[in-house]
């Protein structure tokens, strides 16, 4: 009968190394936990107390990380997430960062003490790569999903933040619009560079000019006090852009704010169109032009993917699925301009 200490002997480890090993605890290398893990498999054996340790391994629990729940978009995510987690026989976690890098790191690092079996997130920025590293080393699977990190192996669930773009300034550029500003977040995440630098192409290939005075960085807060559009308005009309594109709803909420505080009237003097839909602001009066994603979606195919890796009956490859928005056109666009 295989016991641990053939185990250890044909590793060439100790026994407290399998130990460690079988219960996922300790201080040990990759290197030596894969050779002990392939020497349990050759062996074909599992010890009665590794077997119960198996079982605590598995907690059937996932973990969904968003950065604001207040925003529309991501409160539809979390019920997709919640949605197929139930489903599968799972319970999930919700974190909200609030934007906050430090809070993310906060929650990541009490999930894996809480031994989460997969997390989906949606990263505050650049800076995210510090803690999927942590979730890497602790070999927690993890989905991306709506904003991207590059350099990192795992699966994706992404909106096609170009595509989109390029909808809404064609659709401005084909009513007439030529001087168009561009009200975005922070470069360092994702969707935002990339909505970025798809409003400085269509311009481009339209032959429009880029006037940088109309391009303004905000942050993607929805209570954080702003007064951003002062400078494109405090010019003479003539000056001024004919309209203007919101990377996210909540920022073409500040912005439509912000007009009517100026005696400036959207539609009529002013045109606005934004990236994600409002559905929760279906009064909100006008009704906005938006790129909508398909927000329930993200949630939803996020967490399925993360649970096949849990369950391993994923691709070797990771997967990367893209969401294709969707233009739909309402009153705060206007008419075409004659």
């Amino acid at each position: 009968m295989t016991t641990i200490y053939d185990i250890a002997k044909k590793a060439n480890v100790s026994t407290m190394t399998v130990s460690r090993v079988i219960n996922n605890k300790g201080n040990i290398s990759e290197k030596t936990r894969e050779k002990v893990e392939a020497v349990i498999k050759e062996l074909n054996y599992i010890p009665n107390s590794a077997a119960q340790s198996l079982n605590i391994k598995r907690t059937k629990l996932l973990s969904l990380i968003i950065t604001d729940i207040t925003n529309p978009f991501f409160t539809q995510v979390a019920r997709g997430a919640a949605d197929k987690a139930n489903q599968m026989g799972y319970q999930l976690i919700l974190c909200n960062t609030d934007e906050d890098y430090e809070k993310e790191s906060e929650y990541i690092d009490a999930l894996i003490s809480k031994r989460v079996d997969g997390v989906i997130i949606a990263p505050t920025g650049d800076q995210s790569m510090k803690n999927l590293k942590k979730l890497i080393k602790n070999r927690v699977p993890f989905t991306l999903i709506d904003r991207q990190i590059q350099d990192v192996s795992c699966d994706r669930v992404l909106g096609d933040n170009y595509e989109g773009t390029k909808k809404l300034l064609q659709h401005l550029i084909d009513f007439g619009h030529e001087r168009i500003a561009m009200v975005h977040g922070p470069l360092t995440i994702s969707t935002s560079k990339e909505r970025y630098q798809a409003y400085i192409e269509t311009l481009k290939i339209n032959d429009l000019t880029i006037n940088h005075s109309f391009v303004i960085e905000t942050h993607y807060k929805q209570e954080k006090q702003w007064n951003g559009i002062d400078g494109l308005m405090n010019v003479p009309p003539s000056e001024r852009p004919t309209a203007i594109f919101a990377a996210n709803n909540f920022i073409a909420i500040k912005i439509i704010k912000s007009l009517r505080e100026k005696q400036i009237k959207v539609p009529e003097d002013i045109a606005v169109v934004c990236f994600d839909d409002l559905e929760l602001f279906s009064d909100f009066d006008p009704f906005l032009t938006v790129s909508s994603q398909p927000a329930y979606d993200f949630g939803y195919l996020g967490t399925q993917l993360v649970i096949e890796r849990v369950d391993e009956v994923g691709p070797a490859d990771y997967r990367t699925i893209n969401l294709k928005p969707e233009l739909v056109i309402r009153k705060s666009s206007g008419a075409p301009i004659k």
